[in-house]
């Protein structure tokens, strides 16, 4: 570390070393900027476990840049902070795409043009439902019919976001096959 307090408060010293391949430079910036970058994350996307996966995605993003560090052009930690808030862009972005997909998937399957055919539907539905088993088809019904968001159900389920991210997923696919069959 350098004697000079303004170029240690920038990180210059742990730029100069990341960008000479040091791999203790890396853990030295963890210890000193993981927790702004996680407190970056956490505050954007209101979800521990997302800014954990952001937190460690930055940090994978630094190794992986770290050739193009200009170590006199500005602090590490706006550097990180700057990656953090694009991430978290990212992932805003994806939860729209998500969100927009999930609903045009329930337009499409929803009801039709008559009351015979809805509940004829609604049927068809409720089988596919039942059988996708649980906790599938409760992940879907709180997601899809009930329109919680994803980190709720898993808090309520005590699942990991992951799983009950892959559940959606691989249900709303399974459903929409079970569908266009049925519509055949």
């Amino acid at each position: 570390m350098t004697g000079d307090p303004v170029q240690a408060a920038m990180g210059e010293d742990l730029m100069h070393r990341l960008v000479d391949g040091d791999e203790s430079a890396l853990a030295e910036a963890y210890q000193r900027f993981g927790a702004l970058v996680h407190t970056i994350a956490q505050r954007s996307v209101g979800e521990h476990h997302e800014a954990e996966d952001i937190t460690q995605q930055v940090f994978v993003a630094l190794w992986k840049g770290r050739a193009s560090l200009d170590p006199g052009g500005g602090s590490l930690g706006g550097w990180l902070a700057t990656v953090t808030r694009r991430r978290c862009a990212d992932l805003h972005a994806a939860r729209a795409r998500r969100s927009r997909d999930e609903r045009a998937f329930v337009h499409e399957a929803g009801p039709s043009v008559t009351a015979a055919q809805d509940v004829v539907e609604q049927v068809y539905l409720a089988d596919a439902l039942q059988a996708l088993g649980d906790p599938r088809a409760t992940i879907i019904r709180m997601a899809v019919i009930d329109d919680r968001r994803h980190e709720d159900i898993a808090q309520t389920l005590q699942l990991p976001l992951g799983t009950v991210k892959s559940h959606v997923r691989r249900g709303l696919t399974h459903l929409r096959k079970h569908l266009e069959e049925v519509n055949r």
